[in-house]
């Protein structure tokens, strides 16, 4: 079986009986790890002193007293969010359990937390998925991702990586202009989607997600699954071409520009920004919804805004899913 998005940490985890992924030591450990986490050179002794704590012992009690004797403000901050998360996932026992308790509280967290939990989940959720264009399109779930069009159709390349050529292009022209830039990225095709598997976790291939009906579908596979895997039923996710006949008896926005364009049809006003993806979300069980939507789908709406950004927020989709009373996430 091949392996993909090795920097999720899934590896360091453990399945129950459900198919969840168990909390484990290792993967606390592996998250204190993280540059966001190491204490910078100029930290003080109590920060660096509740680091080794928690390196020999990532469970060990974080008390307030400990979080206010840091010198820093910002890093009492972050290390309240981390304290916070750790605890979340230690009592939750497993990953899954631990963002939707995250995501029904409405725990404001530092993105990279919640992109970090996300992509993890869907590593769980696509294990064994062979489908490259359904392992790349699912990044727009937890990576933030830059617009730009080429050949009239959208392209979509990983934010942090054309942030990243963007500061060399200032710094180094000319080294910026031998590389290409983002239009010397390889766009994902037929024949270089072998390659895929060995750099899954640079993000560096672009998605041709205007002209490759592959890409939109792979997307709504990617969302299925992961609803499924949260949730415990089956949904079916479809791309759609035409919006034709679109009904909001029921919508979710599947980023802030699609929620302020859902809300924006919804009362008959005209919306501002551009829609990018619609799709359609159907339970298999009707049960599973509200009386007043059962026989319609849901309507996915996924926007780009003026900046040619994207950032999913994938908690929509289980948060904003009409269920019927009783059918509580779990």
């Amino acid at each position: 079986m091949r392996e993909f998005w090795v920097a999720s940490g899934h590896h360091l985890t453990r399945l129950d009986e459900a198919g969840r992924m168990i909390v484990t030591d290792e993967l606390l450990l592996a998250w204190l790890a993280r540059p966001e986490i190491i204490p910078p050179d100029d930290a003080c002794a109590a920060e660096r002193a509740l680091y080794a704590r928690l390196r020999q012992d990532p469970r060990a009690p974080v008390p307030e007293t400990a979080i206010a004797a840091l010198a820093d403000r910002d890093a009492q901050e972050n290390w309240r969010f981390l304290a916070g998360l750790r605890d979340t996932l230690v009592m939750a026992g497993t990953v899954e359990a631990a963002y939707l308790a995250l995501v029904r509280e409405g725990r404001r967290m530092p993105v990279v937390f919640y992109d970090q939990l996300v992509q993890l989940i869907l590593r769980n959720a696509l294990q064994g998925c062979e489908d490259v264009h359904t392992l790349r399109a699912a990044e727009l779930m937890f990576r933030a991702q830059r617009g730009h069009v080429r050949d009239g159709a959208l392209m979509l390349a990983d934010e942090e990586l054309v942030s990243e050529m963007e500061a060399e292009r200032h710094q180094s022209p000319l080294t910026a202009m031998l590389s290409g830039g983002v239009e010397g990225l390889d766009v994902l095709t037929d024949a270089n989607a072998w390659t895929y598997w060995s750099r899954s976790d640079a993000h560096t291939m672009v998605l041709n997600f205007g002209g490759d009906p592959r890409a939109r579908q792979g997307l709504a596979d990617a969302m299925a699954a992961f609803v499924r895997h949260l949730l415990g039923e089956a949904v079916r996710v479809s791309p759609k071409v035409t919006a034709e006949g679109v009904d909001l008896r029921w919508f979710v926005g599947l980023d802030q520009t699609g929620t302020a364009i859902g809300n924006a049809l919804w009362h008959g006003t005209t919306p501002e920004g551009t829609i990018v993806g619609l799709f359609t979300l159907e339970f298999e069980d009707n049960g599973w919804v509200l009386p007043s939507v059962q026989g319609h789908p849901v309507w996915l709406i996924l926007g780009l805004d003026e900046g040619m950004s994207l950032r999913m927020k994938p908690q929509n989709l289980v948060m904003g899913l009409p269920l019927a009373e009783g059918r509580a996430l779990h």
